[in-house]
């Protein structure tokens, strides 16, 4: 028998082919990612590398009041370069640097300095150069200095309303506010200009040159007046000084479509004297009316009262006896002035604001119900104004461990839960718009380039009938009109509205020595044009009480919108009589 023939594809050489084979086929999927998937990746670093690339910052959108007037808006102006590799010429580059020093007020010798030490390559020598300083710089052809455009942002109505606003810091973007929120829209996209250099770096001088002009960044305009809004600002920054208080909010809304009008926070800081470093920069900033949570207190009441109504459970002339104090459980409630009023109409527990009143309705209610109107009124959730930040509430519910029966009793006068001053005057607002929860906007337009996107408002449901709105706004204006020496009144004007006045929550229970005093309310009554939320943190010096802090404060803002606005006076104006 003939002797067979070897194989010669040992297994030492099917593992070498088979690595042959893999590593060819790594190779062509390699070159596939790198001239299919990645080219134009690949295709930007060679550009990079065989040109200068230097991009051209997009003009920024503005920020508008209603009226179209820029809260925010963007300047021209340059950001100059020295070009390190062209000042290795010495005698260039100390001419070009005497008289960049002279143009710009520096010195000459530390801009030698700065241009010839270090890598080739570009230094920035000073940004936000103003457009026409630097166009008479550029007429003057400085050897290896060049400027680029660029643009800063100012803000033409000084530091009105900056927590809304926001700020955009050193490199271009927004920071917080509605300049941080609708980033993507303002900010643009930038264009680049590029030429074509050797191996050193050096232009070439008969090179290509590409450039792609910036796509300016869209507008957005806001709901705010900046009339209304520098109205709301003044009066705060009076009350809070007048009063000694630590802080306050005023929001001022169009109850019929939920529009801000106004926004006003203290503390407060304008954008020029930002400090970035600052560790008490976030207190400063933040927008205190969709941010900071507090008791509401007996403004909640008007809540109560509206959810017994549209129950069917009581009419405003229904009557409880009021002996001065309720028990529930271990817990007695008494009436904020210790007083006991005997027989008492429901109009009349809410004129003197007593929280036996609102602890009798809330049992005529139930907890159920209760809780269930509260959260129809928007209470314990965002509204959704559309600004980042907005806290949701805190609420306990009957369902929760830590629910119990005497919670019911003191929710009803607005204590143990906390809400936003948007949200305490988006409820009061049902009152005023016939029943409606309208949701708060601050953006009423959006406009770039290619589209406009308008926002509407939005009616978010019918937490009550009208029947009762209407009722409601009656029994508000009785609170304010039917009580002697209100300080809510405003000359020539029907006003309706209720104080509130809350202690200060602390971790071992509630401050017996500080307050919330606050008033929420809508002129004119029978048509109302505008709703005002004051809120006063903490006031000292004697005067502590909703009635005495926020009512007043309320009067007067209230009187300079209708002025403003031009609104006819609803009656005969009288003598305005302060506040007991």
């Amino acid at each position: 028998m003939p002797e067979s023939r070897p194989n010669h594809l040992t297994w030492r050489l099917l593992l070498l082919a088979g690595l042959v084979s893999i590593a060819l086929v790594a190779l062509v999927f390699r070159l596939a990612t790198i001239q299919i998937v990645d080219h134009q990746q690949y295709a930007d670093e060679a550009a990079a590398t065989h040109a200068g690339v230097a991009d051209l910052p997009a003009p920024r959108g503005a920020i508008l009041d209603s009226s179209g007037f820029p809260l925010a808006t963007s300047e021209d102006t340059w950001d100059v370069y020295i070009d390190r590799f062209l000042w290795r010429d010495a005698a260039k580059a100390s001419a070009a640097a005497s008289s960049l020093g002279v143009a710009l007020g520096r010195d000459a010798q530390a801009l030698l300095k700065l241009g010839t030490e270090g890598n080739n390559g570009d230094v920035v020598v000073q940004r936000q150069l103003p457009y026409e300083a630097g166009v008479q710089l550029r007429s003057q052809g400085l050897w290896g200095v060049r400027l680029l455009p660029s643009s800063k942002r100012v803000y033409p109505e000084g530091g009105l309303a900056s927590s809304i606003v926001g700020f955009v810091g050193i490199e271009g973007t927004g920071l917080w506010g509605v300049e941080s929120d609708f980033d993507g829209v303002l900010h643009g996209k930038p264009g680049l200009i590029g030429s074509e250099r050797d191996a050193l770096g050096r232009p070439i001088s008969f090179g290509g040159r590409t450039e792609r002009d910036p796509v300016a960044g869209g507008d957005v305009t806001l709901t705010i007046d900046r009339f209304i809004q520098s109205i709301a600002e003044q009066r705060l920054k009076e009350a809070v000084s007048k009063y000694n208080a630590r802080g306050g909010s005023i929001v001022v809304m169009d109850p019929n479509t939920g529009a801000i009008l106004a926004m006003a926070s203290v503390p407060s800081v304008a954008q020029s004297g930002i400090n970035l470093d600052d560790p008490k920069l976030l207190d400063e900033v933040r927008n205190r009316a969709i941010t900071d949570l507090y008791e509401p207190g007996s403004v909640i009441k008007t809540l109560t009262t509206a959810t017994a109504i549209d129950l069917g459970r009581v009419t405003p002339e229904s009557t409880y006896v009021d002996t001065g104090e309720v028990r529930i459980g271990d817990a007695t409630i008494k009436n904020w002035d210790f007083s006991a009023n005997g027989p008492t109409t429901v109009r009349q527990y809410l004129q003197k604001s007593l929280n036996t009143g609102s602890v009798w309705l809330s049992g005529l209610i139930g907890a159920k119900d209760f809780y269930r109107y509260l959260s129809a009124f928007g209470l314990g959730e965002p509204t959704h104004i559309g600004l980042s930040g907005e806290a949701d509430g805190l609420i306990r519910q009957p369902s929760d461990d830590a629910w119990y029966p005497v919670d019911l009793a003191t929710n009803s006068y607005g204590q143990g839960f906390a809400a936003t001053p948007i949200q305490v005057l988006t409820a009061v607002n049902v009152f005023a718009n016939g029943g409606r929860l309208m949701r708060p906007y601050i953006v009423s337009q959006v406009a770039n380039n290619s589209d406009v996107r308008h926002f509407d408002p939005v009616e978010v449901r019918r937490p009550v009938s009208a029947a009762t709105a209407q009722t409601m706004a009656r029994l508000m204006y009785d609170v304010v009109e039917g009580v002697d020496y209100h300080g809510a009144r405003v000359p020539g004007y029907d006003v309706a509205g209720k104080t509130g006045t809350t202690l200060v929550s602390i971790p071992t229970g509630y401050d017996l020595n500080s307050t919330i005093a606050s008033f929420a309310g809508f002129i004119p009554y029978q048509q109302p044009r505008v709703s005002i939320l004051v809120k006063i943190d903490q006031p000292s010096g004697g005067l502590n009480l909703g009635g005495q802090v926020a009512a007043p404060v309320f009067a007067t803002v209230a009187a300079d919108i209708m002025k403003y606005l031009r609104v006819p006076a609803t009656r005969p104006a009288e003598l305005q009589v302060t506040a007991r």
